[in-house]
Order: structure tokens, then sequence, then C-alpha cells
């Protein structure tokens, strides 16, 4: 059946079958597919607007760093860094 849009879902499935409450039902279906929800723009998280950095003007006086938390530990000692 491949993986389509809501719409084009709920018409497949009109097509071939019907039971009591199927609209309701596929729509809770779908809202719920991890795949679309990923997919969805909707749930993106927004990104802060960007801002312009002052060049530092001596070495080391400004140092930036990116956080990435919730990594799973591997490796022989089980480590959480990249």
């Amino acid at each position: 059946m491949g993986h389509m849009s809501e719409d084009q879902t709920k018409e497949r499935v009109a097509s071939t079958a019907w039971w009591p409450k199927r609209e309701k039902e596929l729509s809770e279906y779908i809202n719920t597919c991890g795949r679309c929800q990923k997919a969805n723009r909707k749930n993106w998280k927004k990104y802060g607007s960007l801002q312009h950095i002052e060049e530092p003007k001596h070495p080391w006086e400004t140092i930036n760093m990116d956080w990435v938390t919730g990594l799973v530990p591997g490796g022989k000692e089980n480590y959480n860094t990249c």
C-alpha cells in the first residue's frame, strides 16, 4: 500500500472496506504514525534567530560550544563522548 497522505490513505481504504467509525479510527491511527510525525513540519522544532557574534580580538577570548544530549553510551567503555 505504500506511505501516503492522510486523505489518500482514507480514499484507498474507503474503496475496499467499511466499518463503523472508520474515518475517526483512520485519523487516530495516521496521527500516531511515527514516520508521519517525523516528516510533518508542524512537529519540527523552531530554531532561534541567528545573531551576529563579534569577532574576538585575542585568541581564546571567545569559546563557542555545541551541546549534544541523549546519546546512548557505546564502545568498550560505554563512554558518552564523540
